[in-house]
């Protein structure tokens, strides 16, 4: 019983040491704060959480960090069906495919046909392209050395969403997401210089030394299939001076055509309303 009671007067005794030392702390003052905020500062806190939240992939793409797996945008590339390889870059807060696509079938298996019909310009008897209203692609002047370089051209039909063209976990950009896209290089009357690859062998007429490629976007002049309703319907041209890519927006005012960017021998990123028997290059960004 006496050892009881002199614990229980112990820890009596520490509860009031305790207590006491508190009441004895008194809260900071004004300076006090501010000088604690300047050691321990709220908005360099803020810009650590949003890095942190961009490097686990919550909501856009991640450059590195936890949650991206073995991919790391700008220096992984990522295959189609085709076992086909594709550099990426990251720009802004999206990640695209740094080549054009040259992909011989849909995500899911399916052949998209090849159309070689006309002779090397595009023109002749059995040319078929211009009537076509499925998916189709096309190399330029069926010259499979331009492959390569340029990958296909293929029709508006190919991208609808009914077949998926570019690799799993990546789509054909929105007309929102290119819109995002020349907002982040300073809008679309300069953007165009940025995208554009540097190599003058290919841009054969560069305005005013235009291309600075400080995107890394590196935009190559593949040139075009030209539509039906076009002077010189199914004939190839503008390469090296021209590119087209397509978006999976519809035109508001016309379900046969889509909204399709272009760069040329200037420093701009133009915009389109195009009917889907175009032939155009696909870029693919990141889900």
């Amino acid at each position: 019983m006496k050892k009881q009671i002199t614990f229980l007067s112990i820890l009596f005794i520490s509860l009031t040491t305790l207590q006491g030392q508190v009441e004895k702390q008194s809260l900071p003052n004004v300076e006090e704060i501010s000088n604690r905020r300047s050691s321990f500062n709220l908005d360099e806190i803020k810009v650590r959480w949003k890095k942190a939240a961009l490097e686990n992939c919550t909501g856009v793409p991640c450059t590195t960090g936890p949650g991206t797996g073995s991919f790391t945008c700008g220096t992984s590339t990522v295959a189609d069906i085709d076992g086909n390889t594709y550099n990426t870059v990251f720009i802004g807060t999206q990640c695209w495919t740094k080549e054009n696509l040259k992909v011989t079938k849909y995500n899911d298996g399916t052949l998209i046909p090849l159309d070689a019909s006309g002779t090397s310009t595009g023109f002749g008897t059995g040319n078929t392209w211009s009537g076509l209203t499925t998916g189709a692609r096309t190399v330029y002047e069926h010259n499979n050395t331009y492959l390569t370089t340029y990958g296909y051209l293929y029709n508006g039909y190919a991208i609808e969403n009914t077949k998926k063209i570019c690799p799993t976990g990546w789509h054909i950009p929105t007309q929102s997401e290119w819109i995002a896209l020349e907002t982040y290089l300073g809008g679309s009357t300069v953007a165009g210089s940025k995208l554009k690859s540097k190599d003058l062998t290919l841009w054969i007429n560069p305005i005013n030394s235009a291309n600075t490629n400080s995107s890394g976007f590196s935009a190559l002049p593949a040139g075009q299939r030209n539509p039906t309703q076009t002077v010189g319907s199914g004939s190839f041209d503008e390469l090296t001076n021209h590119t087209y890519w397509w978006s999976s927006t519809l035109d508001p005012n016309d379900n046969k055509k889509l909204i399709i960017y272009s760069v040329w021998d200037g420093i701009t990123l133009d915009v389109y309303q195009e009917l889907k028997d175009l032939g155009a290059s696909i870029r693919c960004l990141k889900d």
